[in-house]
């Protein structure tokens, strides 16, 4: 009988044993029995459930059957209650091993050496892995119960068990160390990293007992350095001795004294060392394998023969094995990036027969950037969480929103005591960014205050302000819901919208003028989305502004205490619709398609993006 069995017996009801449960005892009491040199007549099934049932029934029965069916009751109970006294799982293994014989007898196998030795070896070995796991595991957890002990013990895979099972394709690669190899032979074979100190490996090493030195005289003396380099000179002629056709030998030499340096048996070997200097022209994997014979099938100036065998060895390796399963899926044509036709969703990302919901930003990446940073961000919800940068936008919005709603004066001190209010939830990289960043803050404030109190012939409606208005764009409806962050007019009753930046970066005159969110604010005011800051008349659009307040402006207007403003005048023409109807077209046909430029400085899946560098060897 095993620990896990008699674990498991006192985890569980004694009573509801199965007969194969009564079996295994059986076996455990009978093996135990004649390894005491005891020769006793075989104990029942019954004999054994009415030991860990209802011990005091045995007094009726022969003292030569009843004998070990009570011992090992009386080691169940006891383990029984140290559990049940609030033991591990780890007090219960030590009950057990301490009762049973089995040490005495694993130590009286380990003494006597040969293979009866080494197996017992192994057999403490794993008893000692076995009180490892139960003390780790009520280190790491604690108070778990034996069956749950047990449990985990279960879904344990040993590779060892695993792999001894498989069987070996004839034409397949079998990595193994030089002991497995002894015996066996292969047409080709590379041993690899023979280096100094590793072979030979002159350390000494034996098992947990070292029964190896024990013979008939005594212990034996360990052996000496001389007898372990032979001992790995001819382990090394083992290894080289496995090739019928080719053999190959590598190892590394570092340029300096102290590195890695081949090893002293390479010189034994009767062929001199062949060095390569430069890197090697790929790496020794699967993966850079099939790109180089991708490359290779399709390169025009290969000669044809060598296009035809770089197309025949993928072939090969895409084919399938025993299993039905290819032996290399990344060979076959179809699963190469690049080859893939677009692919097109069952389910169309918007309703054609509603109108497209979109925001100014949208409109810009849909028009004039990238679409595809677009798709992924806003559609697939792909974009990482907020960073600092964006929490600064936030916070500096709010406050200027509350100055120009009248719920906090226009004081810096009052606003810089309520940013440092919330501060601190902000996540910075470093406390020196914190600070940096809380100095930018109060200079975007005392700008915003300053461009706030200066005449300039217009007076605030709103802050803030929500819009949501339907515009047509070609043959599609275009849903434009957005934020207006101030709205002002002036002395003829214009409206003008206001939208505070606070980037680093700025767009130029030429970029302003076409700006698409300033231009989408404008046909939104023509739309009649301010009507109600107006009385419900539809103002004219007087044009709108983006006012950077983490920039200060030039000497000539005003200096770093003030903002830089970048206005956008009324619009003239059609071209904002034009950019309407063109990101409603490519939302609706769905075409996302990347296109490089400066947005993707700061873009989420440049690594990933065929128009960047970083992305375009996955198609290349």
């Amino acid at each position: 009988m095993g620990v896990e069995d008699a674990l498991t017996l006192l985890g569980s009801p004694l009573g509801g044993m199965d007969a194969g449960d009564l079996r295994r005892l059986g076996r455990a009491l009978r093996e135990e029995e004649r390894a005491a040199g005891a020769a006793v007549p075989r104990p029942s099934d019954e004999l054994i459930a009415e030991a860990l049932s209802e011990p005091e029934r045995l007094a009726a029965h022969d003292a030569s059957y009843a004998r070990a069916p009570r011992r090992l009751a009386a080691l169940l109970a006891r383990a029984r209650a140290a559990l049940a006294a609030g033991g591990t799982a780890e007090d219960a293994l030590w009950a057990l091993w301490d009762g049973t014989p089995w040490a005495a007898r694993l130590e009286r196998a380990a003494l006597r050496g040969g293979a009866a030795g080494r197996n017992a070896d192994r057999d403490l070995d794993a008893v000692c892995a076995l009180f490892e796991s139960a003390a780790r595991a009520e280190e790491r957890t604690g108070g778990r119960g034996a069956l749950n002990f047990l449990e985990e013990l279960s879904h344990h895979d040993i590779a060892a068990d695993t792999l001894s099972g498989r069987t070996v394709r004839p034409d397949a690669v079998r990595l193994m160390t030089a002991h497995r190899a002894k015996g066996l032979e292969w047409r080709l074979v590379v041993v690899a990293g023979v280096q100094e100190g590793v072979w030979p490996d002159l350390r000494r090493r034996g098992s947990l007992l070292e029964a190896d030195r024990i013979g008939r005289d005594g212990i034996a003396p360990p052996l000496s350095q001389g007898a372990l380099l032979a001992e790995e000179r001819r382990l090394f002629y083992v290894a080289a001795t496995r090739a019928s056709e080719r053999l190959f030998v590598t190892a590394v030499r570092s340029a300096a004294d102290d590195g890695d340096q081949p090893s002293r048996f390479l010189a034994e070997l009767g062929v001199p060392p062949q060095d390569v200097t430069h890197r090697p022209r790929r790496p020794l994997a699967v993966a850079a394998l099939v790109a180089e014979l991708r490359a290779t099938a399709v390169d025009p100036a290969a000669s044809p023969a060598l296009r035809d065998a770089a197309a025949r060895r993928l072939a090969r390796l895409a084919a399938l094995n025993d299993d039905g399963h290819p032996l290399v899926p990344a060979a076959h044509p179809g699963r190469w990036w690049g080859l893939y036709e677009p692919t097109a969703s069952a389910v169309p990302l918007r309703d054609r027969d509603q109108p497209v919901a979109l925001s100014g930003s949208a409109l810009d990446q849909l028009a004039n950037t990238c679409a595809l940073q677009w798709f992924l961000g806003r559609e697939v919800k792909a974009e990482p969480p907020a960073t600092a940068a964006q929490g600064f936008g936030n916070v500096v919005h709010v406050l200027a929103d509350e100055v120009a709603s009248g719920r906090a004066p226009a004081d810096l001190d009052v606003l810089m005591a309520r940013l440092d209010n919330v501060w601190d939830a902000l996540a910075f990289d470093a406390p020196w960014k914190s600070r940096q960043e809380k100095d930018n803050a109060r200079a975007a404030l005392e700008r915003f205050l300053r461009w706030h109190v200066m005449e300039r012939g217009r007076t605030p409606v709103a802050s803030e302000y929500d819009f949501d208005v339907t515009l047509a764009a070609g043959d599609a409806q275009v849903r434009i819901r957005g934020s207006m962050d101030r709205v002002e007019t002036d002395a003829q009753g214009a409206a003008y919208v206001v939208d505070f930046k606070t980037g680093r970066a700025k767009p130029t005159a030429a970029e302003v003028a076409r700006h698409p969110q300033l231009a989408v604010y404008q046909l939104a005011v023509r739309e009649g989305a301010v009507d109600p800051l107006f009385g419900g008349a539809t103002p004219p659009a007087g044009g709108a502004e983006l006012v950077q307040l983490r920039l200060g402006a030039a000497r000539r207007d005003g200096g770093e205490t003030v903002p830089v403003v970048q206005r956008q005048e009324a619009l003239a023409g059609e071209w904002a619709e034009e950019l309407l109807a063109t990101a409603a077209a490519r939302v609706l046909d769905e075409r996302f398609t990347p296109a490089a430029g400066q947005h993707c400085t700061h873009c989420a899946f440049r690594a990933s993006c065929t128009a960047r560098p970083e992305g375009r060897h996955v198609v290349e």
